[in-house]
């Protein structure tokens, strides 16, 4: 194992009991083929305050496999996000990749993954789904519309279907450390950092066990807290629409000033009015909305929380 490259490989998990030895065992049956190509791996399983057996299984994992298995897990849930931030912050190995423990993310990739950053000279080798089978079709809808927005609206590039499943360099992992910001995108963190990525291409693979925790408002919530956190665009909407309807309003009101006084028809009906308060009200409130989400975010960063919070190690086996 000493003249071997090591492969840190984190998995958050969150309520995955039953994919956890599935996953296990998927994995060391990649790990005697990596073995062949002088590489060693390690395990962070990173259990982001799950509220099954989660925990359970990893001490018995972590006790089964104490050479390889390393665990960290959290005093109560605080997102995939800030669970990837741990399991990145802690791995030691030459390379990191960052794995679902469901299965969808082809462990076997991994293998063509370091033959690759080794002959072709890349920071980071990447995967992205072609497909989206099994998907609800209106997610898939929605996820589509969400990287054509952001891409048009954002500097940083973030490629249709790509995954958090990768494998860097040590280099990119300390890069990526650099950016402490408690309101994390991964996806487009990976982007904004640089460095030569090559993505491989595979079709959708359902879990192996248990159901996803991701609610479509879960996602449409992540979503915006992307395209916040890439783009000014929607502050810049908001000014956009604000001083259209002070033109509109400026408009508006030389047309009923010079119709009285031509053709004298002054200006009567209340529903018209109640609509046009309505509609500007409902404008004020939307840009409100829309600056109030930036700010937010500022608040929480200038709070400087931690981004997780230990509560139990694989170390605390053996204390």
């Amino acid at each position: 194992m000493d003249n071997k490259e090591l492969i840190s490989i984190v998995i958050p998990c969150y309520n995955e009991e039953e994919s956890i030895d599935i996953y296990y065992e998927a994995m060391e049956k990649v790990r005697q083929n990596l073995a062949a190509e002088d590489a060693e791996i390690e395990y962070i399983f990173v259990n982001d305050g799950s509220k099954d057996k989660t925990l359970t299984i990893l001490r018995k994992l972590a006790k089964k496999d104490s050479e390889r298995v390393r665990y960290i897990s959290f005093s109560r849930n605080f997102g995939k996000e800030a669970a990837l931030y741990a399991g990145l912050e802690n791995a030691k190995g030459d390379f990191v990749t960052v794995m679902d423990a469901d299965l969808q993310d082809p462990p076997e990739l991994l293998i063509e993954m370091l033959k690759t950053i080794r002959e072709e000279d890349y920071d980071c080798v990447g995967t992205r789904r072609v497909s989206r089978d099994g998907e609800p079709p209106i997610r898939s809808f929605f996820a589509r519309q969400f990287y054509r927005i952001i891409n048009r609206i954002s500097d940083t590039e973030i490629v249709d279907g790509a995954r958090d499943y990768r494998l860097m360099t040590r280099q990119m992992v300390d890069a990526i450390l650099e950016l402490k910001e408690y309101n994390r995108f991964s996806k487009g963190i990976f982007s904004w950092v640089g460095f030569k990525t090559k993505y491989l291409e595979y079709k959708n693979i359902e879990r192996v066990a248990g159901e996803t925790t991701w609610s479509f408002w879960g996602l449409m919530k992540y979503s915006i807290d992307g395209i916040v956190a890439f783009s000014e665009a929607p502050l810049a909407f908001a000014s956009i629409v604000g001083l259209l309807s002070f033109i509109l309003a400026i408009i508006m009101v030389f047309v009923i000033a010079i119709r009285t006084l031509i053709f004298d028809d002054p200006t009567s009906g209340w529903t018209s009015l109640v609509c046009i308060v309505l509609g500007l009200g409902g404008l004020q409130l939307f840009c409100l909305g829309i600056v109030g989400k930036y700010l937010g975010k500022t608040y929480l960063e200038t709070k400087r929380r931690p981004i997780y919070l230990v509560k139990e190690t694989e170390k605390d086996l053996t204390a």
